[in-house]
């Protein structure tokens, strides 16, 4: 068995990166200054080659220091690729801005800001081709059947399963799982070809052979009662171990964990717009989208008005009670697109296809979304947002936070006049498990760009939706 050497490929990395910025570098200086395309007089205000390249000295290893620092050369065997190219584009942009302040702090003006644009160039192209054919080089090895991890389960869960899908999935991972350890389980049950070859006692058998490269921790909840004694024996012999929790049903995306004076605090649900600076980014968007909104939408506001007026008796806005933040009840606004009900009546349910309360000029107003326009005052209220889950009736709340798993996560954050449930279809008379689903997805993501992600597709997808009656 050939075991996995870290550190030769981390030496690896750090042989390859700084041959690379080097490359790059002197590449640049050469399309700039000696190349058949330059058309630089060097004897205007050009440095010399030797003060170039004595900056090599300082480039080098400060750029090696940065690709450190952006975890570049953290194990690679399961890191996504897309995200090493970002680190990559990160450091070189960070690198590229600490060299220009550097020469401002020394009041050297004459390095050429055009050859480091090319060296910025050059080096991220190079840099991102050389660690993708080192991850093409392992992958070929590992098909072949070297530089493989070899592990053992201990515990067959849901977290067992899940981890076994994973490694099936990705097999330029190089990982190899022997089998799995468990009390529970009949010996010679059968998971996508990974089969329980025995108790957990055998762990006294197994480890002293030295055959494994790591021991992964798959417990089901049921039997967290071992794990202390299981880590022991697995940290006796020396063979790496790591604990897969098996807590989906807890935590059905991404927790988050925080340093508490020491003590390790696992949040149950990430929620970005509880930091601070995130909720008052968010809300200055807020009030400036709704400003510009108010004033670009201000004439069909007025005309929608104007028909709702001469068309049906009755007040032009609605005002309806609905759940938003921390669960807390606000008037909701909208433009009233059914004739004047009891209130006994409105509460009756959702509107459905042809539902005889709707006005025609009511249906035009649902169907195009114009009617939600009135909720921009809402957002300047502070009652909601531009984009977030959209709020419910407190009736329908009730109902559904008991049917519903997870429903009354939605209201973490602001509920929004679009959403990424409802760009995707979701809304009117749909699955409210899917609109969870969606939510919950939007609020445990949340970034400025996916909220203008959402906004722009509103326009194209939004307004108009089928399911809008």
């Amino acid at each position: 068995m050939i075991k996995d050497n870290q550190r030769y490929f981390n030496r690896l990395h750090v042989v390859l990166d700084a041959v690379i910025v080097a490359a790059s570098y002197m590449l640049a200086w050469y399309l700039k200054f000696a190349s058949p395309f330059s058309d630089i007089d060097p004897t205007v205000g050009v440095l010399s080659m030797r003060t170039y390249f004595e900056m090599l000295y300082v480039i080098v290893p400060g750029y090696l220091i940065l690709y450190y620092s952006f975890n570049l050369y953290t194990p690679k065997r399961a890191t996504v690729h897309k995200y090493e190219i970002l680190n990559i584009f990160q450091a070189n942009t960070l690198g590229l801005i600490l060299l220009m302040a550097g020469w401002y702090l020394i009041s050297q003006n004459h390095f050429s800001r055009s050859m480091m644009a090319m060296f910025y160039v050059l080096n991220i192209c190079l840099t991102a081709l050389g660690r993708s054919l080192i991850r093409l080089l392992l992958q070929y090895f590992r098909e072949k059947g070297y530089n493989l991890k070899y592990i053992l389960l201990v515990g067959y869960s849901r977290a067992a399963e899940e981890y076994i899908n994973r490694i099936n999935s990705n097999p330029q991972w190089g990982y190899v799982v022997r089998g799995i350890l468990d009390d529970s389980v009949p010996s010679g049950t059968l998971y996508k070809g990974v089969k329980v070859v025995g108790r957990i006692d055998n762990l006294l058998y197994i480890l002293p052979e030295n055959k494994l490269d790591e021991i992964a921790i798959t417990l089901s909840l049921k039997d967290y009662d071992h794990l202390e004694h299981i880590v022991d024996l697995c940290e006796k012999s020396g063979v790496h171990t790591k604990f897969i929790p098996d807590y989906n049903s807890l935590f059905p995306s991404r927790p988050y964990t925080e340093d508490l004076m020491g003590l390790p605090v696992v949040n149950i649900r990430y929620v970005p717009l509880t930091n601070t600076l995130n909720w008052c980014a968010k809300r200055i968007v807020d009030v400036i989208v709704a400003l510009v909104g108010l004033i670009v939408a201000s004439p069909v506001m007025l005309i929608a008005a104007a028909a709702v007026r001469c068309t049906s008796r009755g007040p032009i806005i609605f005002k309806q009670e609905r759940i938003g933040l921390h669960n807390k009840p606000f008037k909701m606004y909208k433009f009233r697109t059914m004739e004047v009900q009891k209130p006994s009546a409105e509460k009756q349910g959702w509107t459905t296809k042809d539902d005889p309360r709707v006005t025609k000029v009511g249906k035009f107003l649902r169907r195009t979304s114009i009617d939600e326009l009135p909720q921009l005052f809402n957002i300047l209220m502070g009652d909601m947002s531009v984009v977030g889950p959209r709020p419910e009736r407190p009736q329908f709340v009730e109902k559904f936070k008991e049917e519903i798993p997870r429903y009354m996560v939605k209201h973490q954050v602001r509920p929004g006049l679009t959403g990424w449930a409802q760009i995707n279809g979701y809304r009117g008379d749909t699955s409210i498990k899917r609109r969870i689903e969606y939510d919950i997805f939007y609020i445990e993501n949340w970034t400025m760009s996916f909220d203008i992600k959402i906004m722009f597709l509103t326009i194209f997808k939004g307004f108009i939706n089928k399911n809008a009656y």
